[in-house]
């Protein structure tokens, strides 16, 4: 099973970009549709949920601010009847929160309650107004901590603070990370997946493309290649069952998404 953790219908440079999304979905057994920031939320998210009812492999991830949106337990509950929504995403650097705020709290003790899945989108690009802060992994641990059956999942490996994400990953059970793989960028995907090989938490990296930056196919083939492109130099390499690993995951399954 393949499955796309981390996709996107609009790009702010690109506009909405729902029917190429449906195409690059063909490609992969799952994908997760996380919405983005945007002025109208409410409008957003049901734009999201609309998408999930017609494209049957698609998951989506609502997006909240815990400062301005209904985040009581009702709120949450309704949100799980849709159909294929299975969690939050949440954008506390742009949006200028912190992740252990306490409306933030209440947020995720409904969230658990209510079996959602919380995505923390604090990830390149930032805004010049972003609170890189509030993007570092290690502020997640209080999180784990106190809501242990909750699952999170840190967006692009909590890059550029990734060793952060790497100890997360190795000390709390339902702590996972979307690895976003840019196929121009292949130093740092190496350096990436090497350190959580080292780390030995392979088995915590969810494959992601990121689209609409990359779609899904040639980040696979980024992967799976990475060993014939080091065949001629001394750098440590990964086993390919592992590579293998993260792009076959049953994330579905490794989530608890029925």
């Amino acid at each position: 099973m393949i499955v796309d953790c981390h996709t996107h219908l609009r790009c702010s440079q690109r506009g909405d970009l729902t029917e190429q999304h449906r195409r690059a979905c063909q490609g992969v057994d799952a994908c997760f549709v996380l919405a983005g920031l945007d002025n109208d939320r409410p409008g957003a998210n049901d734009e999201l949920a609309r998408y999930i009812r017609q494209t049957p492999n698609a998951y989506g991830f609502a997006a909240v601010n815990p400062l301005h949106d209904d985040i009581s337990a009702k709120a949450l509950k309704t949100l799980k009847k849709e159909d294929r929504m299975v969690g939050l995403a949440l954008y506390c650097a742009e949006e200028e929160f912190h992740p252990t705020h306490s409306r933030a709290l209440e947020l995720y003790e409904a969230a658990q309650e209510a079996g959602l899945i919380v995505f923390f989108h604090n990830c390149p690009p930032f805004s010049p107004a972003a609170v890189l802060d509030y993007a570092q992994p290690w502020l997640l641990d209080e999180i784990a901590r106190n809501f242990p059956n909750l699952r999170i999942i840190i967006g692009r490996m909590g890059m550029p603070f990734h060793y952060q994400t790497l100890c997360l990953l190795g000390k709390h059970e339902n702590v996972f990370a979307d690895l976003t793989v840019h196929p121009q960028k292949i130093w740092q995907v190496y350096n990436l997946v090497m350190g959580a090989y080292e780390a030995g938490v392979m088995d915590k990296l969810l494959f992601g493309s990121g689209f609409p930056y990359a779609e899904a196919g040639p980040c696979i083939e980024l992967l799976l290649g990475f060993n014939k492109m080091l065949a001629d130099t001394h750098l440590p390499q990964v086993p390919r069952e592992k590579l293998r690993s993260i792009v076959e995951r049953d994330s579905l399954t490794a989530l608890g998404i029925k």
